[in-house]
C-alpha cells in the first residue's frame, strides 16, 4: 500500500507542474508580475506609478487618488479613489495595487468618438437626431451616455407616433483608441390612435367631448394630420383642454381622474380611455369688484364685469374680466396691478360668487425703452413706431398698439415687448425683443389665361433699405403682351417726421389687341405723400404727370377706339384717406379698414375729369387660423365738360373677380370684341380661409372664395355695344403656401353668372422668393 501511494504522489506533483507550467505561458503579464504586497498598516507610500494611460496625463491621474506619497496605505482612500476615477467617464478600467512600498495604479482608458452616425433613418434627418443626444466627436465614449442618447432617440421617434421604433449602437473601432459610433436606427410603422373612449361622463356625450380634444381617431383621408398619432404630450394638453371645456360650462369641479393610452395587443395602435368626474353644476352668485386703489371706484369698473349673477359659471368669463379690468387700470398707468377674482362657493345652493379683489399699486411711469435683437434695423425705426416715451404715463392700450405697428412694418419675424419693475415703485422697463427677417423680396408671378395664355412678371423689392425702414423697388413685367417697369422710393419719415414721402417713375407698353384691338404706352411720374390724422386714421395726397399714347389701331378695330388714337397728357391731383383697425396688414386675422380716394384731372394736360373710389374690408376669426373675409370697392367717375378717355376709364376682371379675364367684364363692342371700360363698377368677396390639418410651421392654407361684381356706363354708345350693369358672380378654391422660396398662391375660379360677351379665366397661379 506504501507503494500505491508513493505512485499517486509522484503523479499529482507532476499534474500540478504541467498546470502551472501551462498558466505561465498563457497568462497576462500583470498576472505574471510577482504578487502585490499585502497591505500592512503604518507604511508609507513610496511612489505612485501610473500604468497604461495614453490621452490623459499622469498629473490628471493623479489629482483624482485620494493618497499621495508619504501617506500610509490605507484601503478605504483606495476604494474612495477607484471610485473618483470612475466617476469621471475618461476610463473604461482601473485597478490599484501595491507594489512593495509603490501604489501602481493601473487605467485603460475609454476611447474617444471620432464619428457619429446614423443609419436607417427616414422620416427623421440626422440634423433632427443630432440635436438630441449629448455624444459629439471627440469626446470620450461611455456606455452610460450611449444609452442615455439611445433613450432620448426613442423619445422623438415616439412624439412622432411611432412606438415600434428601435435603436442599435455600434461601435467600430478605430486606430489610435478611437471609435465610430453608428445608431442604427429602426423607425418602425407610425402608432395610431384606434379608439378614443370616455369614462364618467353624463353631461356631454363621447362625440361632443371627441370636439374638444385634439387627438384624433385614425382616419384614411386625415393624411395631412398628425393629431391621429399617439403623442403623451398632446394627451396633457387634451385634459387641460377638456376641463376648460367643463369649467367654462358650469362644472367648476371638474377632473380628469386618469388618462390611459393602452397599447394594442398588435402594437399598431392606441386605445385611449379619459375617466372623468364631472361634478356638479354651478351658477354664478353674486358678482361684485372691491378696488383699493383710492383713484378707482367700483362702479368705475363695474360695465367690464362680463359675469352675471344667476348664469351659468364661466371660468373663460372670469379671465375675460380680469383681462379687461387690467388693461383698462394699465391704460390709467397701474401696470402692475393685482387683480385676484375671489371665489365664494356656496355648496348648498350650487352657486360661486366673484368678487373681483384689485390691491392697491401706484401709477406707473416709463423709465426706459430696451431694444434687442435687431440687427439690421436702426433702433430709430422700432422707437419711432412706439406710442410710449420715456416719462410718460404707462399704457396698457399703447404699449399693445406699439406692438402692432412695429409688427406691421414687415421687418421681422417676431416681435415681443413685456414690461417689468423699473429703479422704484412707481417706474416700469420695457423690454422689446424682436426677431429680423428678410425684407428683400424677389418676386415672380405666373398665370394662365383663356383668352392670353401664359405670362409672367418679376419684382425686386428692398422695404428696409440700410436699415433704416426706407422703400426701394424695381418692377419689371415681362410678357408677351404687356412690359412694364417703375422704380419707387419712400422715405417714411420725411425729415424726421411721421410723414412719408416718396416718387414713382414708370413706364408701361401694353398690347390690349385681344381685349379692345389697341396698343397703349405711358409715360409718367408720381409724387406721393401720406401722414397721420389720428392713431388709425391716415390721409394721403398724390401728384401724377403721365403721357398715354393709343397705338397700332387696325381699321377692323371698334369705331370708338379708333376714336382714342393719339398721345394724350394727364396732369392729376389725388387724396385720400384710410382708416384702418386691422390687427395685421400682412397677416389679418381680425378686424377692419375703410378707404376713400378722389382724382381730379384738369391742372393742366388734355383730360378732364373727377374719379372717386371706396374700399373696404372687413376680417373675423371664427376660430383659430379660421378667417373670415369680407372686401367691397366701388367707383365712380365722370369727364367734367368731355367724355373720359379709354386709357382712364376702371377696366375690372381677375384681379376683382375670379374666374373672369383681365377687362373680361363691362361694356364691349360685341361686333369686334373690344373691351371699351367703364364709369362706375362694384365688386365685393367672400373669402374663408382655413388650415389644413398639416403642422403651423408648413404653412399652407386653403381657401373657398365667391366674388361678384359688376362694371357698367361707358361714354361709347352705339350699335353693336353692349353696356349694362347685370351682376357677375364667380366661386372657386385656393391654396397658399408660405414656402421657403417664398409666398406661392393658385387659385381656380369658376364664372357661375356671366354674360356671353364676357371673357373667362380658370386658373390663377404666382410664386415669389425673399432675401
Amino acid at each position: 500500500m506504501g507503494r500505491t501511494l508513493a505512485i499517486a504522489a509522484t503523479a499529482f506533483v507532476a499534474l500540478l507542474s504541467y498546470n502551472t507550467e501551462s498558466y505561465a505561458q498563457n497568462a497576462p503579464a500583470d498576472a505574471m508580475a510577482p504578487a502585490a504586497a499585502p497591505l500592512r498598516a503604518g507604511e508609507v507610500i513610496a511612489n505612485i506609478v501610473v500604468e497604461g494611460n495614453q490621452r490623459i496625463e499622469i498629473k490628471t491621474i493623479k489629482s483624482y487618488l485620494a493618497l499621495e506619497p508619504g501617506d500610509v496605505f490605507d484601503d478605504s482612500a483606495i476604494d474612495n479613489s477607484l471610485k473618483k476615477l470612475f466617476e469621471t467617464g475618461l476610463f473604461a478600467d482601473v485597478a490599484i495595487k501595491r507594489k512593495n512600498n509603490d501604489l501602481l495604479v493601473l487605467v485603460r482608458e475609454n476611447p474617444v468618438i471620432n464619428k457619429v452616425a446614423f443609419e436607417g433613418n427616414k422620416r427623421i434627418d440626422d440634423e433632427e437626431l443630432e440635436k438630441e443626444i449629448q455624444l459629439r466627436p471627440r469626446m470620450v465614449y461611455t456606455r452610460t451616455m450611449v444609452q442615455g442618447d439611445v433613450k432620448r432617440l426613442l423619445e422623438i421617434y415616439q412624439r412622432n407616433g411611432r412606438f415600434s421604433a428601435k435603436v442599435e449602437p455600434k461601435v467600430i473601432q478605430q486606430a489610435q483608441n478611437r471609435v465610430a459610433l453608428v445608431f442604427e436606427v429602426d423607425e418602425g410603422a407610425v402608432t395610431k390612435v384606434k379608439k378614443i373612449g370616455f369614462v364618467g361622463n353624463e353631461v356631454f356625450d363621447g362625440d361632443k367631448l371627441e370636439k374638444v380634444i385634439r387627438t384624433e381617431k385614425e382616419r384614411w383621408y386625415k393624411f395631412f394630420s398628425s393629431d391621429d398619432t399617439y403623442d403623451p404630450d398632446r394627451l396633457l394638453y387634451d385634459q387641460e383642454l377638456l376641463r376648460r371645456f367643463y369649467v367654462s360650462h358650469g362644472y367648476a369641479d371638474f377632473q380628469v381622474t386618469s388618462a390611459v393610452a393602452e397599447l394594442t395587443p398588435e402594437k399598431d395602435g392606441f386605445y385611449i380611455t379619459f375617466s372623468l368626474n364631472e361634478g356638479p353644476f354651478y351658477s354664478f352668485g353674486k358678482v361684485g369688484v372691491s378696488s383699493q386703489i383710492s383713484d378707482i371706484s367700483a362702479d368705475d369698473l363695474s360695465s367690464l364685469v362680463v359675469t352675471k349673477e344667476g348664469e351659468t359659471f364661466n371660468a373663460d368669463q372670469v379671465e375675460e374680466t380680469v383681462d379687461d379690468i387690467t388693461t383698462k387700470l394699465g391704460d390709467l398707468g397701474y401696470a402692475f396691478v393685482d387683480i385676484s377674482p375671489a371665489m365664494d362657493r356656496d355648496e348648498a345652493g350650487k352657486t360661486i360668487g366673484v368678487t373681483y379683489e384689485i390691491k392697491e399699486g401706484p401709477r406707473v411711469y416709463v423709465e426706459r425703452v430696451n431694444i434687442t435683437g435687431n440687427v439690421r434695423t436702426v433702433d430709430e425705426v422700432i422707437r419711432r413706431e412706439f406710442r410710449l416715451s420715456e416719462g410718460d404715463p404707462y399704457s396698457t392700450s399703447k404699449l399693445q398698439r406699439s406692438e402692432q405697428r412695429i409688427k406691421n412694418l414687415g421687418f421681422f419675424q417676431n416681435v415681443k415687448i413685456t414690461n417689468r419693475p423699473g429703479s422704484a415703485p412707481d417706474r416700469t422697463v420695457i423690454d422689446v425683443d424682436v426677431t429680423e427677417q428678410s425684407t428683400g423680396e424677389l418676386t415672380f408671378g405666373a398665370g394662365y389665361s383663356t383668352v392670353d395664355g401664359a405670362l409672367a412678371d418679376i419684382s425686386l423689392r428692398e422695404n428696409n433699405l440700410l436699415g433704416k425702414g426706407k422703400m426701394l423697388k424695381l418692377d419689371l413685367m415681362a410678357a408677351t403682351r404687356r412690359q412694364d417697369i417703375t422704380l419707387g422710393y419712400t422715405e417714411p419719415y420725411f425729415m424726421g417726421r411721421d410723414v412719408s414721402a416718396g416718387f414713382d417713375v414708370f413706364k408701361t407698353s401694353q398690347d390690349l389687341q385681344r381685349e379692345s384691338s389697341y396698343d397703349h404706352e405711358a409715360t409718367g411720374l408720381t409724387l406721393r405723400s401720406n401722414y397721420g390724422l389720428s392713431e388709425h386714421l391716415r390721409h394721403a395726397v398724390n401728384y401724377t404727370l403721365r403721357t398715354d399714347e393709343v397705338t397700332n389701331i387696325d381699321p377692323s378695330t371698334s369705331l370708338f377706339i379708333r376714336r382714342q388714337q393719339g398721345e394724350y397728357t394727364t396732369s392729376q391731383i389725388g387724396h385720400s384717406l384710410t382708416y384702418d383697425r386691422r390687427d395685421n396688414r400682412f397677416n389679418t386675422e381680425d378686424g377692419y379698414y375703410l378707404y376713400f380716394g378722389q382724382d381730379l384731372a384738369g391742372a393742366g394736360g388734355d383730360a378732364r375729369f373727377l374719379r372717386n373710389e371706396f374700399k373696404s374690408g372687413y376680417f373675423y376669426s371664427i376660430r383659430p387660423q379660421w378667417v373670415l373675409q369680407l372686401v367691397g370697392k366701388a367707383g365712380y367717375m365722370f369727364g367734367l365738360g368731355q367724355d373720359v378717355r379709354i386709357n382712364n376709364r376702371f377696366f375690372k376682371g381677375s384681379n376683382d373677380i375670379r374666374g373672369f379675364d383681365n377687362a373680361g367684364i363691362g361694356p364691349r363692342d360685341t361686333a369686334t370684341g373690344d373691351a371699351l371700360g367703364g364709369n362706375i363698377y362694384y365688386a365685393g368677396t367672400v373669402e374663408l380661409s382655413f388650415p389644413l390639418g398639416l403642422p403651423s410651421d408648413v404653412g399652407i392654407k386653403g381657401s373657398l372664395f365667391s366674388d361678384f361684381g359688376s362694371l357698367w356706363n361707358s361714354d361709347d354708345s352705339g350699335p353693336g355695344v353692349v353696356d349694362d350693369s347685370s351682376p357677375r358672380l364667380s366661386v372657386g378654391a385656393g391654396l397658399a403656401w408660405a414656402s421657403p422660396v417664398g409666398p406661392i398662391r393658385i387659385d381656380i375660379g369658376q364664372a357661375i353668372v356671366k354674360e356671353t360677351y364676357d371673357d373667362t379665366q380658370q386658373i390663377k397661379f404666382s410664386f415669389g422668393t425673399r432675401f
